[in-house]
């Protein structure tokens, strides 16, 4: 049977606490790792965070690392993506993009890149592309609109 006053924590679970204030030779004597003097110093002095609204949870958080860009970063697609992806005479929109899986949402911006020969004709739709990218289309006999 176990009583209130018999039970105990695992060793290693409790860490006991520095013993301040007992001397120069202890190494936390005179000032008692307190610093010198100031609010801090005092007995009863460090005023920890208040709780108005909800500013006392924000200001205890940790502080977030990094930065996010608020830009879009423009998705990059090559032609020779699109020959391996669409069939001949696909007519390539942002969802058909999306379907695919060459972009994650429709919403996400993408530009067809590359100047490689095309054996299939595509015609892009609302998608900007660069000047060989365009041109290698309309070679194999696409259009861009």
């Amino acid at each position: 049977m176990l009583l209130g006053h018999s039970i105990k924590s695992k060793h290693g679970a409790r860490r006991t606490s520095a013993a301040v204030g007992r001397g120069h030779g202890s190494g936390l004597g005179t000032t008692a790792g307190r610093g010198q003097k100031g609010q801090r110093a005092r007995s009863g002095g460090r005023h920890k965070l208040k709780f108005f609204g909800s500013k006392g949870l924000i200001q205890s958080m940790p502080k977030m690392r990094g930065f996010k860009s608020p830009h879009v970063k423009i998705v990059t697609i090559t032609t020779a993506q699109l020959q391996r992806e669409f069939a001949d005479g696909t007519i390539i929109t942002a969802a058909e993009l999306k379907k695919v899986g060459l972009i994650a949402r429709v919403s996400v911006k993408a530009k067809i890149v590359g100047n490689t020969k095309l054996e299939k004709k595509f015609t892009l739709t609302g998608i900007p592309t660069t000047a060989g990218a365009k041109a290698a289309l309309e070679a194999a006999g696409g259009a861009v609109k």
